[in-house]
């Protein structure tokens, strides 16, 4: 028994035994400890002749670097930004704008050594739950809201109790938090004047989500006062600066599907028969402005399926900004903003958090490019 216990032993500790050491290298390459640490973690004062020294050494010996959870504990840090999307991962990535703004908040971050850990704003597994539990165990030195901040939010208010530092986008001003915002009232105004512009007295609209509940249907004066997200609420003015919209639609979510059946809803009518057939021109809305533009793509998709052309019985606009060919030869008319940027602003933002710099506001200009999804309002 004693005789199988010390095989057992020795055959677990052989290849740690053989294994490099940072003490390893450091003896290779004729430095002490502290000066071989300096070399891997890019910092300190070291010439870089010293630094390929132990570098050559490193390699010589198939030694990688330092045990990251070592260098976690040290520091305090754990090297991980959690990055909250706002809903459920699975509509997130379908949406083209959360891909563009992550890829630039994700590049930025890696260029700067940090990691990114994805956290669903909507619990998926237990509707119960206020929030994930990653927002709650998961260990990250920050995280960023990237679709803002509700009303007596449970995501932030979890975040604070456990003192993590917090990057909001396109959120309300929160004490201590960085901003990263857009001009999207000034932007979808621009948007709307220019169908005003365009002769169109009737202009209905599609509106994002006004809260988390997943609701679709019209919108009255009553659902208005109960808006909850920031980029929602700024659209919804960003209209109503030009024109009272004839009609008004909330969408459960920013998806093409989504957008169809919001047009449908209000350029069409359900016949005798059972069939859907589009409301008379004179009193159908003549132009749709949508608040985002996959939104708008569906409106399109929609008003096509009402056997109404666009955009000489109905103009459609949206807002992003985004390259959609497969709705070749159209070309959508829409706000443009500026994605990636906006995500690499909110890595500058979680940089400048851990350097101890005081957290302000950013805010980014929009821009109303024209397709061909919009013309002259029918006579």
């Amino acid at each position: 028994m004693t005789g199988t216990g010390h095989q057992g032993g020795t055959a677990a500790a052989g290849p740690a035994a053989h294994r490099p050491t940072l003490a390893t290298v450091a003896e290779r390459a004729g430095v002490s400890v502290s000066t071989a640490s300096l070399a891997f973690s890019g910092a300190g004062p070291i010439t870089p002749e010293t630094r390929d020294r132990v570098l050559d050494a490193a390699r010589e010996l198939d030694y990688t670097g330092p045990n990251p959870l070592g260098r976690q504990l040290r520091s305090g840090r754990s090297g991980v930004v959690g990055v909250v999307v706002g809903d459920q991962l699975k509509r997130a990535f379908r949406d083209p704008v959360a891909v563009k703004v992550l890829d630039g908040l994700v590049s930025t971050l890696g260029e700067n050594g940090l990691g990114v850990l994805l956290i669903p704003g909507i619990p998926s597994d237990d509707p119960q739950r206020a929030v994930d539990p990653l927002v709650e165990s998961a260990a990250m030195d920050v995280a960023v809201l990237v679709w803002g901040v509700g009303s007596d939010d449970p995501t932030l208010a979890a975040l604070r109790r456990r003192g993590v530092p917090v990057v909001i986008g396109e959120g309300r001003a929160t004490e201590g938090s960085p901003l990263v915002a857009i001009a999207d009232r000034a932007g979808t105004a621009q948007a709307v004047r220019h169908l005003v512009d365009l002769g169109h007295a009737r202009v209905a609209e599609i509106s994002l989500p006004l809260d988390s509940s997943d609701r679709s249907g019209p919108l009255d004066a009553a659902r208005l006062a109960e808006v909850d997200r920031t980029p929602t609420a700024n659209r919804l003015a960003g209209v109503r600066d030009v024109v009272e919209p004839v009609a008004s639609w909330e969408t459960e979510a920013s998806l093409v599907e989504h957008g169809r059946s919001a047009a449908i809803a209000l350029l069409g009518r359900t016949t005798d028969d059972g069939t859907v057939a589009p409301l008379d021109a004179a009193s159908r809305p003549t132009a749709v402005i949508a608040h985002s533009d996959l939104l708008a793509a569906g409106a399109l998709l929609g008003v096509r399926e009402l056997g109404l052309r666009v955009p000489e019985d109905v103009s459609v606009a949206g807002f992003d900004g985004l390259d959609l060919p497969w709705l070749a030869p159209d070309v959508l008319t829409s706000v443009d903003q500026p994605l990636a940027r906006k995500g690499a602003e909110l890595g500058r933002a979680v940089i400048g958090l851990l350097a101890g710099e005081e957290p302000g506001t950013v805010t980014l200009d929009v821009e109303l490019v024209v397709g061909t999804t919009t013309g002259p309002a029918p006579a």
